[in-house]
């Protein structure tokens, strides 16, 4: 019997589970390093949307103005986030390398989408502005993808019933990988899936729903959320949501 779902792609915040149990791969295996990177990719992510997270308070408060959320304090919380988890510098990465370049594409991704935003970010009178943890990711991942090419992709999808924006849907690929293994009952909470695809690395990264993406993705189920979106009845701990990051090997 398959998992229950637990994290949704508006959540404010959620239980990363990255690098918590192991990754299981295909009898076709990447390489140790591909799937490194793959963390490290996710990992980076991750620590730049914690921020946005952080911070819905303060970006939904209509009686202030600028919030102090530059590219660049955004950005500087995403590495030192990162540092803490990854227990490694995402700058001493030599740039020349293959992961070097994709963390740097993430990082000015970032950089792009904060600049962007200001505006919203910083509109007096406004309360709810939108500007949320999936939502910010979205426009990361795609300002990577405009950097990168196909070098490497990364969406943030979920289990088809829980995707809210049509442009995170998972392909049939990540569908049967979901199916298969990150939502049955006896796969390990936390521990990634890896597979090599027609000359390529995928590899899904499972998000749990923490009790702060409860107000939105909780009960009752059918409620419209602050989004305007009905709530899936979730519970802590439930999959939400998958990081599917696919490599292009050099």
């Amino acid at each position: 019997m398959p998992k229950r779902s637990m994290v949704g792609l508006g959540g404010v915040a959620l239980v990363v589970a990255i690098m918590l149990g192991g990754t299981a791969t295909a009898d076709d295996q990447p390489s140790p390093e591909d799937l490194r990177i793959a963390q490290s990719l996710a990992t980076m992510l991750q620590s730049a949307r914690a921020v946005i997270s952080a911070h819905q308070a303060e970006i939904n408060d209509p009686s202030r103005g600028d919030k102090g959320l530059t590219s660049r304090a955004v950005l500087d919380q995403a590495l030192e986030n990162y540092r803490s988890r990854a227990g490694v510098d995402p700058l001493a990465i030599d740039p020349a390398t293959y992961e070097g370049r994709l963390l740097r594409a993430q990082m000015d991704a970032v950089v792009e989408v904060m600049d962007a935003n200001q505006a919203t970010i910083n509109a007096e009178g406004v309360g709810f502005k939108g500007f949320i943890p999936a939502t910010f990711a979205r426009l990361v991942n795609e300002a990577f993808g405009r950097r990168v090419g196909t070098e490497a992709a990364i969406k943030v999808t979920a289990p088809p019933e829980l995707v809210r924006n049509r442009q995170s849907r998972p392909d049939a690929w990540e569908i049967a990988a979901i199916r298969s293994y990150l939502e049955q009952a006896d796969w390990p909470t936390g521990q990634t899936y890896a597979a090599a695809d027609a000359g390529k690395v995928r590899v899904m990264v499972p998000e749990y729903y923490a009790p702060s993406c409860l107000s939105c993705h909780g009960e009752p189920k059918g409620e419209l959320d602050i989004t305007g979106y009905p709530k899936e009845g979730a519970h802590e701990g439930d999959l939400g949501g998958i990081i599917s990051i696919t490599l292009t090997p050099q």
